[in-house]
């Protein structure tokens, strides 16, 4: 399927599908001898898996991953890394009886308008369960990224109609929105579980923040630093939208208030939010992506069948009514490997 593949040097391709045997992504162009944390690996998949609380489904997946080729004696060798992650909780079942029925917000119906065939066990390769693989290829990318001093973090700023009113990075894996702010992650909970308990499902915001990178990271003028962590975003499932620094608050602020004044020290402000002309300044990188509410909900909702006749549906199975919570730790994979991606081009244009 084309569209599998993300990156230039640091280039990764995910496999699998929803209800299939498993998932799994190829890496290619790691940097050989490094010796690889397997057991970080496994705590960032296990950050996004499903089952962690009341507030995700309840589908019951290890991932516990394996890793199949390129390395060797604990270190990459160079060659492809191959990372698996087999299915053990697949129910496919479950959509026997709507499997002629498009679901409202799911990609049933544009699938089978491209490819003229679908899988419809759950969302088959457009279900966020690829979004497996993405994790275990990041958090590769992540300790790449951290022997370069670069650190990158995300957290829920707003789900349900409720908004944090500080930031502490401490409390994030201390509550199980993972928002930045202990307080109003009890309120987004009872937005949820409410949500939950009338067969709907909410939406939010997630905030990520890149620490530790240099200035004259980009690749103008197609391949922008911004450009690509844009794609890379939108290409996250429920990512409708994204948002740098100031954003779109910058559309009420004169020249004056949004330009980022210059000192011997740095930057006074980060209106630009660490990205100028598609590259890197060296200040903190900040930006916002929606997330929109969990598609399948038990609701009823209005359809039509594939024969285009009116129909009625409700979304049986085990399905987040928020997906902030795990959708944190993918958008932080996707932040890590086009970081990577770029740390390589940079290296390659001096070269």
């Amino acid at each position: 399927m084309a569209g599998s593949t993300f990156g230039e040097i640091f280039r990764i391709s995910t496999f699998g599908e929803s209800h299939g045997p498993a998932v799994g992504v190829v890496i290619d162009g790691v940097t050989p001898g490094v010796e690889l944390d397997l057991a970080a690996i496994q705590r960032e998949l296990d950050r996004r898996r499903p089952g962690q609380s009341s507030l995700t489904t309840q589908r019951k997946e290890p991932d516990a991953v394996e890793i199949l080729s390129g390395l060797f004696e604990g270190r990459t060798t160079g060659a492809p890394i191959l990372m698996i992650l087999y299915n053990k909780d697949a129910r496919p079942g479950a959509y026997e009886s709507i499997k002629e029925l498009f679901r409202p917000g799911h990609a049933d119906y544009t699938y089978l308008k491209k490819y003229g065939i679908r899988d419809w066990r759950g969302g088959g390769r457009a279900s966020a369960r690829e979004t497996a693989a993405r994790v275990a290829a990041g958090a590769v990318a992540r300790q790449l990224l951290a022997r370069r001093g670069v650190s990158v973090i995300a957290y829920t700023v707003r789900a349900g109609g409720v908004a944090c009113r500080q930031i502490d990075l401490d409390v994030i894996e201390r509550n199980p929105m993972r928002a930045c702010d202990l307080e109003a992650a009890a309120e987004m909970a009872r937005r949820v579980e409410e949500a939950r308990s009338r067969g709907d499902s909410v939406g939010g915001i997630i905030e990520c923040r890149v620490r530790g990178v240099p200035p004259g990271l980009g690749e103008p003028a197609f391949d922008r630093l911004d450009a690509d962590l844009a794609k890379a975003m939108i290409s996250i499932p429920a990512v409708k939208g994204i948002e740098f620094g100031a954003g779109f608050a910058a559309a009420d602020m004169s020249g004056s208030q949004h330009n980022d004044a210059m000192t011997p020290e740095g930057f006074v402000t980060n209106h630009a939010g660490g990205i100028l002309g598609g590259i890197s300044t060296g200040a903190e990188i900040v930006f916002r992506v929606v997330i929109k509410p969990t598609s399948s909900i038990a609701a009823e909702q209005r359809t039509v069948d594939v024969h285009g006749r009116p129909a009625t549906i409700r979304t049986k199975g085990r399905h987040d009514p928020c997906l902030c919570p795990r959708a944190v730790p993918v958008v932080e994979a996707m932040t890590a490997l086009v970081l990577e991606d770029h740390f390589k081009r940079q290296a390659a244009l001096h070269a």
